[in-house]
């Protein structure tokens, strides 16, 4: 999911049996935009036996830090805690301290629910299933059409799709639009460095949970691409999530953005009403289709109400509720009969000038085949390292230089 600042808010789980007021207290443990604040209160409604409190960080960091804390401690920890696919590897070594909810979930929920490749990313070795599945992040791509018409590339929906055909079009075509203007191609090499390391089989770690930055050739290969990019002055040399990252939108800094369907809000609110009309939506994703970014609902053991939990989990993370969180903040649902409901598919954000995004993020969702196995470091890995070697290198770091630091950076956090 989408990260942003935020403090972090502390949360424990519930007391044993009903409390002063007769009814049951569940706590709930998310990070930035789940949707859930017009939720809880109609979940309350239907159930009034239930309260629901909700605890919300910004970031997904501090949120997994103090999750990690508390299971090391043995309490703390709220009654549903979400879980980012970034961090789920350090869950599922974990698993025996969380509830299996094929066991105490409704039985109608299958993990047929979900899409294949999300549901099998909760599931352990031996079968347990740790957290129902929120949302995900299929990836397109966003473009400037104005920009591209300024300097003559193609703007028609076909044309940019051959020229999104692959990384090395991409870059091409990069190559031709800063030849003729004064924007650059991408707004960052580590947000286009990502879409390409999730699109690999295999990414900084194997499914052994081994560190393979530096045996895996598709990794460097990639690195070697984007930063040849850079020296080429295709990258706008921003900082993701940073102020000026975030005026770069509105003072049209770059041309195109790897889009996963959150991106679709930063994109809006960042580029401003003055550009509305002027941003574009293509499924033609350089490598492939993929995914970046999504999160689970568990119910840890130390829950003294897990079947309530793993109940409230389920309502929350069936069909028409990730349809009502999409609506609200933008994740994007992960269940079968939400991509195919036509409340979904006839969803259009006018800001943009392609129609039905919604069909465009659905068909995108079911493209993708599997997800890569995510290491214990892995997002701090990308956050940490590569990020601020891909940032070196744009400042003016030799590629090679900045691999070594890449490198180096990855086997100290793996240690």
């Amino acid at each position: 999911m989408l990260v942003t600042g935020g403090a972090l808010a502390a949360c424990g789980g519930s007391d044993d049996g009903p409390a002063a007021d007769g009814k049951i207290h569940l706590t709930i443990a998310t990070f930035n935009e789940f949707g859930y604040e017009n939720l809880i209160p109609e979940y309350e409604a239907s159930h009034p036996n239930i309260k629901i409190e909700q605890t919300k960080t910004g970031q997904s960091a501090p949120h997994h830090q103090n999750l990690l804390t508390k299971l090391g401690a043995g309490s703390g920890l709220a009654d549903i805690e979400a879980i980012e696919e970034g961090f789920l590897s350090q869950v599922l070594d974990k698993s025996g301290q969380f509830n299996d909810l094929k066991e105490i979930g409704p039985a109608d929920v299958k993990p047929e629910r979900w899409l294949k490749w999300k549901a099998d990313a909760a599931t352990t070795k031996d079968g347990k299933v740790i957290g129902y599945g929120t949302d995900i992040g299929p990836v397109a791509m966003c473009y400037r059409k104005d920009l591209f018409e300024a300097a003559g590339l193609p703007t028609d929906p076909e044309q940019v799709k051959a020229m999104f055909a692959t990384w090395d079009s991409y870059f091409e075509a990069g190559k031709r639009f800063v030849d003729n203007s004064e924007v650059a191609w991408f707004d960052s090499a580590s947000q286009v460095f990502n879409v390409m390391q999730n699109q690999l089989p295999t990414g900084y770690y194997d499914t052994s949970n081994n560190l393979v930055i530096e045996t895996n050739a598709a990794i460097k290969a990639n690195w070697d691409k984007v930063t040849r990019a850079v020296t080429e002055g295709q990258s706008a040399k921003l900082v993701a999530w940073g102020p000026e990252w975030n005026t770069g939108f509105k003072t049209s800094a770059f041309a195109t953005k790897t889009c996963p369907s959150w991106m679709m809000g930063p994109v809006e609110g960042n580029s401003g009403p003055e550009n509305a009309g002027k941003w574009a939506i293509t499924d033609a994703v350089p490598g492939g289709p993929t995914n970046w970014g999504g999160s689970y609902l568990t119910v840890p053991k130390q829950s003294k109400h897990p079947k309530e939990a793993a109940e409230l989990a389920a309502w929350l993370t069936a069909p028409e509720q990730q349809i009502k969180a999409f609506k609200a903040k933008g994740p994007f649902p992960s269940q079968l009969g939400a991509l195919d409901s036509p409340d979904l598919l006839s969803l259009a954000n006018d800001y943009f000038v392609t129609p039905n995004t919604a069909q465009v993020f659905a068909s995108q969702a079911k493209k993708v085949e599997r997800a890569q196995f995510k290491g214990e470091q892995d997002g701090n890995i990308q956050d940490n390292v590569i990020a601020p070697a891909l940032q070196a290198v744009e400042q003016g770091t030799a590629p090679d230089d900045g691999w070594k630091q890449a490198v180096e950076g990855a086997k100290k956090l793996a240690k």
